[in-house]
């Protein structure tokens, strides 16, 4: 079409340009006839030349384009063999049709036509089966992009072998910063003499230079507590699948020395400015000191956080002096609200309850309308008696109010105090958080991934026995005379005694003087055994729950209920309480659906097991020996499953995940 349209251009030009001098000619003929013969030869003359340039320019064309055409035949053969792309069509029954001389040689020449796709790999069906336009597949130990035509049967293979080991590299050589720090290192060399405590610092900074020796880590000592470590991501992976074993060392080691020191550790990764690793680093530690010490944190930059360790009880290390701080904040917050709202955490306990009594008055001591927000489906056989006692008290059950009645009277001059829990999912009213302008935490669990974003305050406190000890203590250090009935000291005791197990489970010091501070104000300890008291049905259904129970691995008492049968999650817990006091259990779990449709999981152990991070692993929370998991759309087999492949996790190298 091209060289037609160029001829016919040609031949126009030409016919013009001729008709032009054949007019001239004629002319030249009438006035000058010597002239114009001589011009009529040369126009003829130049005729024949013009035919003949044309014609040898068009074969000179033609030999070009055939040249050319030649030359994109040969190329596109080449391409289609010899370049290192694998080339390959296949019919409906997934078996290959044709392929390049590529895919030929990587086959090593065997006859390939009609045989199935399986025989290059078993993953070229499914992938070509799903949605994805390309895959990374591994063929003869090496790894290939493979791009999916399915409308023409069609794939490309492209050797990205060494791309990945690049990128392996690349990933494995990536800046990891950790912190360290020894937990309790002041609180144990208060009494030490200088060669005690010098002939104690060296012994630590010894295990620690030879682990980060064997691992090939930086570190260096910035200060009495506090170490800096610079290694890569290979090295965190390795010590990873250790899972931290220096935790175990620092504290066996010193506790062979009278001297049981805990180490924890916070570490960056996943970016590449240093800053922002310092801030992970900073944060994870933040995290894990949050959640009792003796521990590692691993964030990175998508939030994620991985923990290791956790074995111990926290040693309690909060001191009077942040009590009496912590109050006073509380208080000057208060007073510069309009109104205090205080909620706890879904089916509130006792401790949720009777820590918001507790928050209730101080804001009455303030001269502060407060309210407690509660659900109206609150169940439990001592929180329903709670409730009716609270009822019978007409000043303090108006303090009670719904969610909805709570969110029309919230404004941003409101301060909401959430007690009992950090984690938003787990609040009566997560709305609440947006409405108020000002939120305090208050709350003795061990802090976890999710939490309430920009409190003002936030009293953590894992070494405690119950929020309700903490919410005691700040009342002690409030200036202005705080007036409590029988009814809401007995709820702050009541809470402390059921978070306690009667004062027998991360009992301190603190803990009794808190109750003594109760007692002094009236609290009822007839009355605490009054709410608590059981009733024969319960018992009955919490003997059913536990009557087939599974001792597995060793020590690990597992009871799954009945599929047609819900509880509620008190029994559930009160069933693995049960099954702790047995002879011979170190931890105890208990599996059930409960009322909502979900499946809960309660778990227990006397500290030489955390389940609150087993717990964690399948969703849940709680402390080191008490914790608790809600499952959707899980049976109780299911839930079973996991359970024991996390137990067995746990219990590889002997470490705690």
């Amino acid at each position: 079409m091209p060289n037609q349209l160029y001829e016919r251009r040609f031949y126009y030009t030409m016919a013009a340009v001729y008709l032009t001098a054949l007019l001239s000619t004629v002319l030249l003929l009438f006035f000058h006839w010597l002239i114009g013969v001589i011009g009529l030869v040369v126009l003829v003359a130049f005729g024949f030349w013009g035919i003949k340039v044309h014609k040898d320019f068009q074969r000179d064309l033609e030999q070009y384009v055939a040249t050319l055409s030649h030359r994109v035949k040969k190329v596109g053969d080449e391409a289609l063999n010899a370049m290192p792309i694998g080339i390959m069509l296949y019919n409906e029954d997934y078996q290959i049709e044709w392929v390049n001389r590529y895919i030929s040689e990587l086959l090593g020449g065997e006859p390939f036509f009609g045989i199935s796709l399986n025989h290059i790999t078993e993953e070229l069906i499914p992938a070509i089966k799903g949605q994805s336009d390309q895959e990374i597949l591994k063929i003869n130990k090496r790894k290939y992009r493979v791009y999916l035509k399915r409308e023409e049967r069609l794939l490309y293979l492209f050797d990205t072998t060494d791309l990945i080991q690049l990128q392996q590299l690349h990933h494995e050589e990536e800046i990891v910063l950790g912190i360290i720090y020894l937990d309790n290192y002041e609180e144990l060399t208060q009494g030490m003499d200088d060669q005690v405590r010098s002939h104690f610092n060296s012994h630590v900074t010894s295990i620690l230079n030879n682990w980060a020796t064997e691992n090939g880590i930086f570190l260096k000592r910035v200060d009495s507590e506090r170490f800096f470590a610079v290694f890569n991501q290979r090295i965190l992976e390795e010590l990873d699948k250790k899972k931290f074993g220096i935790l175990d060392k620092v504290r066996d080691s010193t506790a062979k020395e009278n001297v049981p020191l805990t180490l924890s550790i916070g570490i960056g990764t996943g970016v590449t400015t240093l800053p922002d690793l310092g801030k992970l680093a900073q944060s994870s530690l933040d995290l894990a000191l949050g959640r009792g010490g003796d521990q590692v944190a691993i964030k990175n930059t998508s939030g994620k956080v991985t923990f290791h360790g956790g074995k111990t009880n926290p040693i309690e290390k909060r001191t009077r002096v942040r009590a009496r701080v912590i109050s006073h904040a509380l208080r000057e917050l208060v007073i510069e609200s309009d109104k205090v709202l205080v909620m706890g955490h879904k089916n509130p306990d006792m401790d949720a309850i009777g820590s918001a009594i507790g928050i209730l008055k101080m804001a009455e001591a303030n001269a502060k309308e407060a309210y407690i927000v509660l659900e109206n489906h609150s169940k439990g056989t001592g929180i329903e008696r709670l409730i009716e006692q609270i009822k019978n008290d007409e000043k303090l059950w108006p303090k009670f109010i719904s969610s909805d009645d709570a969110m029309e009277r919230a404004t941003q001059q409101t301060l909401l105090v959430v007690v009992d829990t950090h984690r938003p999912s787990l609040l009566i009213e997560h709305r609440l958080l947006n409405k108020t302008g000002q939120i305090v935490v208050i709350d003795h669990h061990r802090r976890g991934e999710e939490f309430i974003e920009d409190p003002v305050l936030v009293y953590m406190e894992p070494y405690a026995s119950s929020t309700a000890e903490l919410v005691t203590e700040l009342l002690e250090y409030q200036p202005s005379p705080l007036k409590m009935d029988i009814l809401e000291a007995t709820a702050l005791l009541a809470g402390i005694t059921v978070d306690t197990k009667s004062f027998t489970l991360r009992t301190g010091s603190r803990t009794f003087d808190a109750a003594s501070y109760l007692r002094g104000r009236g609290a009822d300890t007839i009355l605490v055994q009054k709410l608590l008291r059981d009733n024969l049905q319960r018992y009955l259904q919490r003997a059913k729950l536990i009557e087939n129970v599974e001792i597995y691995q060793d020590g690990y008492a597992i009871a799954v209920g009945n599929e047609d049968a819900a509880n509620d999650q008190v029994l559930i817990a009160q069933a693995a309480d049960t099954l702790l006091s047995m002879n011979g259990v170190t931890a105890s779990f208990v599996i059930s659906k409960r009322e909502d449709g979900k499946t809960g999981i309660s778990a227990r152990s006397l500290g030489d097991v955390n389940v609150q991070m087993m717990m964690e692993a399948l969703g849940g929370g709680g402390h080191l020996t008490n914790a608790a998991a809600q499952m959707e759309h899980t049976g109780l087999k299911e839930a079973a499953e996991k359970l024991r492949k996390i137990i067995d996790q746990s219990l590889e190298g002997g470490e705690e995940e």
